[in-house]
């Protein structure tokens, strides 16, 4: 049984649904605030829809991915192998991280990029309870005026966000939902 799970779950027209997945991800980078519906892949519990389709998406045999806290299990373990080839690492050495909030954090246990370098840090992928365009107010590039997004710890995420041109950048998902905030988006809590 382990096995079969294992091989299923990958994308059934893999060209296709890469593609589409690679531009939603794309768009929500692009425009923060906004959410899109990314499917195409049927990940192990307890990792979401949109979570598995991102992994599918962006990560290869080069690109190293930690699982934090109930997201490190065998069967995602498996499945994260057998469909991208991404070898597993600690939070440090990740070019990509998946858990709940409580499970990625701490922040500065991930690579923020150098002065030199500042693409080279890790991206976040954040499980959510819930993932609605209310609560913090967002500015800045790909915002017209201002976009709202439930974000778990407003204080955290603008930390991250002085840290620019360096820091992190996340992207949120919850089901089959995806939003996305890279790094310099200006964050402020809801008024």
């Amino acid at each position: 049984m382990a096995a079969q799970t294992q091989f299923s779950g990958g994308f059934q027209n893999a060209p296709v649904d890469a593609a589409h997945a690679f531009r939603a991800a794309m768009t929500v980078m692009a425009r923060p605030g906004d959410i899109r519906v990314l499917s195409g892949s049927e990940p192990p519990a307890p990792l979401s829809v949109a979570a598995g389709t991102l992994l599918l998406t962006l990560c290869d045999p080069e690109t190293r991915v930690h699982l934090a806290g109930g997201i490190d299990t065998a069967a995602i373990r498996n499945w994260l192998t057998f469909h991208t080839g991404a070898p597993l690492v600690s939070a440090a050495k990740a070019d990509f991280a998946v858990g709940t909030w409580g499970a990625v954090g701490p922040l500065n246990a991930y690579r923020i990029g150098t002065p030199e370098y500042p693409d080279r840090s890790a991206t976040l992928i954040v499980e959510c309870d819930r993932l609605e365009q209310n609560g913090a107010i967002l500015s800045g590039p790909g915002i017209k005026k201002t976009a709202r997004l439930s974000l778990p710890d407003i204080p955290a995420l603008q930390g991250n966000a002085m840290l620019y041109p360096l820091g992190c950048d996340f992207f949120f998902t919850c089901g089959n939902m995806v939003a996305a905030l890279p790094r310099s988006t200006q964050i402020t809590s809801e008024a």
